[in-house]
């Protein structure tokens, strides 16, 4: 029923604009009796079969809504019943910030892509995590946190350092975003030296804590051989606990949909299914590198089981949708799970 009958009517609207519509009218469906009830029986799958231990946690299932979906953690209660076995909130930052200047996400139908420049948009980490000290479910929660797009690369760590504390009590693992290409000079601190810092200063924060947290760090896809070298090292050195791999794209390459209407969206960071093989080979690389200690999220143009099944197959532990699900609907949750039982 999504594909041919609401997706249609969603896309005929802004695509930023019905992202915030659609949090009220889910809000509101939700509070309808039997809502959630009916939303569970349709899209989530319980199984022993689909549960996985991870970073020392306990998944429900190994299909996760990726950071981006839900920045303020509005709607976790809700998501949970669509069957998602966790969900990441974020990329939050200390202080409350508008985003980049709108438009600034723009839907490319023809190749099953999203591209955004949202700019970590968001209302504060503070707002966030009182949200989810007063949620319903029980859902695995991921905070992705990030910096104030006015506080310099050099002082970056406080920012991170900031909202790990802010999320301690409520969160059940940290993302380390350094690879959105929205925020100025962000990327910046990918490099070695920085990433090295960036990391060792918020692991020492997390292991003085009575219990650290599984920490992990969000990559993005365009890093060449060299690069991913280097982030294996520091993972390794760092003792993180997984990698998110990816983040969007800032290449254009193989797209279907008309160079020069791609031209006039402007920069931003490519989501969806022209993401689908760098990602995938990215993960390959990164399980044959790693300590097997380490563990993957795969994300990046998962839009079909098959896609999940393929980062599953490639070293991902667990996957993450994001663009999927805009393109899909919340029945695709479900089909994946039962790809993973039917093998």
């Amino acid at each position: 029923m999504y594909k041919p009958l609401i997706r249609p009517l969603l896309f005929q609207v802004d695509p930023e604009q019905i992202h915030d519509l659609s949090y009220p009218g889910i809000k509101t469906a939700f509070r309808l009796p039997f809502a959630a009830q009916l939303s569970k029986k349709l899209f989530r799958l319980d199984h022993p079969g689909l549960e996985r231990e991870v970073f020392g946690l306990k998944f429900p299932n190994p299909v996760g809504l990726a950071a981006g979906f839900d920045k303020d953690a509005r709607l976790v209660d809700e998501f949970e019943n669509f069957g998602f076995g966790f969900i990441e909130i974020g990329t939050l930052t200390p202080m409350p910030q508008p985003g980049n200047d709108k438009p600034r996400l723009f839907r490319l139908p023809q190749d099953q892509g999203l591209i955004n420049r949202m700019g970590f948009n968001n209302r504060g980490v503070e707002v966030a995590a009182h949200r989810l000290k007063n949620r319903k479910g029980t859902t695995i929660i991921g905070g992705n946190i990030g910096k104030n797009k006015n506080t310099p690369n050099d002082q970056a760590l406080k920012d991170y350092l900031y909202c790990y504390k802010a999320l301690y009590d409520v969160v059940d693992y940290f993302v380390v975003n350094v690879s959105s290409p929205n925020t100025p000079n962000l990327r910046e601190l990918q490099d070695k030296e920085p990433l090295q810092h960036l990391l060792s200063e918020l692991q020492d924060q997390n292991q003085a804590m009575a219990k650290p947290k599984p920490l992990l760090l969000k990559i993005a896809p365009d890093l060449n051989t060299e690069q991913l070298n280097d982030i294996v090292q520091i993972a390794t050195s760092t003792q993180l606990s997984g990698l998110i791999a990816t983040n969007t794209t800032i290449s254009r390459e193989n797209l279907t949909t008309n160079s020069a209407q791609v031209a006039t969206m402007g920069a931003g960071g490519l989501s969806g299914k022209p993401l689908t093989k760098r990602s995938t080979e990215i993960i390959k690389y990164l399980r044959q590198n790693l300590p097997l200690n380490i563990r993957l999220i795969g994300v990046g143009g998962i839009m079909t089981a098959a896609d999940a099944l393929e980062k599953l197959d490639a070293g991902a532990d667990l996957i993450q949708l994001y663009t999927g699900f805009i393109y899909e609907g919340p029945g695709l949750v479900r089909k994946i799970n039962q790809a993973i039982l039917q093998r």
